[in-house]
């Protein structure tokens, strides 16, 4: 049987480099509209000490999400040494569109993956362009739904990338926009005949209860946008959820690939927030009667990075990959997991052996 290994990995790091003192003549306010009594230094510091943050990257007036994905693309390509033409299929996961400078509105049309298609100048008309639009855990869930694809030997070779612009659509208002980044990250899949490469996944959505602890809603300051829409959090009650599910979650994808946690070399969580990560990690090798995870498992990102989204995972990859993460590297037979959480609610997992 073919399994899905990926054989090229890029990224988009964006140039603006936004330290978490450019926000200490910022004005927040809270739900409420009020402003929020504590001093901006105050705010931060806290702000640091939850998150992990120090410091974000944004992109350039002059770029939108499906320039960033495109230069994740096109470093993809390159790595993986394949002909764009023989590519079945492009996805591109993103939340938003292109959002231009100075606007908060969305730019659907065309897909995402159908102006990066264009850009990578492809002829190949039965190269597919479609867009996933899933949360944070978009880029992983359009890995999964390539992978289901390949295993039904419906296609051969996928592009999957993950890229968001979340500075265009931040309050500017809210300090929860601290926490919002912007980048690109792309992953080449094919179809190899070998017992690596993806060996399980799992997805849950839990709509019914929880849909709405991630949303559009209007400023703080309300009187500054009147019409303007951005993206909410309810960070509390994320967090609480995230702990109770994401570990559950990710040793169901181990039990379905009949590994244990003591067979993983490296966890690869999206990147939202620094003590949540580490909790998940934490409560992840509780399941298995384990008291504290190994160093090093865990890479992270998110304190000179931020929150990219559906870019987290596949940037992170992509360093890694290309030996610029210190401390981490992966090398052949070890075991991977992929985990992401994210508006909708939406979790998801997959467990990747290194060919």
């Amino acid at each position: 049987m073919n399994h899905t290994v990926i054989v090229g990995t890029g990224s988009h790091i964006p140039s603006v480099v936004v330290p978490n003192d450019a926000f200490l003549r910022h004005e927040f306010h809270g739900p409420d509209q009020k402003p929020i009594a504590k001093s901006n230094a105050e705010i931060l510091k806290q702000f640091e000490s939850i998150t992990g943050i120090r410091e974000r990257r944004y992109v350039p007036e002059d770029l939108v999400t499906s320039d960033i994905a495109f230069d994740a693309a096109r470093k993809a390509l390159e790595s993986s040494g394949i002909d764009r033409e023989s590519l079945d299929y492009i996805i591109v996961a993103h939340n938003f569109g292109d959002v231009r400078s100075g606007s908060t509105r969305s730019d659907l049309v065309p897909a995402l993956a159908a102006r990066v298609k264009n850009k990578l100048e492809i002829e190949n008309p039965f190269c597919v362009a479609v867009d996933v639009i899933f949360g944070c855990p978009g880029w992983l869930q359009g890995v999964i739904l390539a992978d289901s694809m390949i295993r039904a030997g419906d296609i051969r070779r996928a592009m999957v990338i993950g890229a968001d612009t979340l500075s265009r659509i931040s309050d500017p208002h809210d300090r929860d926009s601290l926490i919002y980044a912007d980048g690109a990250g792309a992953t080449i899949l094919e179809a190899r005949a070998t017992k690596a490469g993806i060996l399980s996944r799992c997805v849950r959505s839990d709509t019914l209860e929880h849909s709405s602890m991630l949303r559009m809603g209007h400023s703080y300051k309300d009187e500054a946008f009147l019409e303007a829409l951005f993206l909410k959090m309810e960070g509390r009650k994320l967090y609480k959820y995230a702990l109770q599910t994401v570990a559950g979650a990710i040793k169901q994808c181990l039990d379905c690939a009949k590994l244990d946690i003591r067979d993983v070399k490296k966890v690869l969580i999206h990147q939202a927030n620094g003590k949540m990560d580490e909790a998940i990690l934490g409560a992840l090798y509780e399941l298995y009667g384990i008291d504290s995870p190994p160093p090093e498992v865990m890479p992270m990102t998110i304190s000179w990075l931020g929150n990219s989204s559906v870019a987290t995972i596949p940037t992170m990859l992509d360093l890694i990959c290309r030996g610029e993460m210190r401390g981490h590297a992966i090398g052949s037979g070890d075991v991977l997991v992929f985990a992401s959480v994210g508006a909708g609610m939406h979790i998801n997992a997959v467990v990747y052996r290194q060919p």
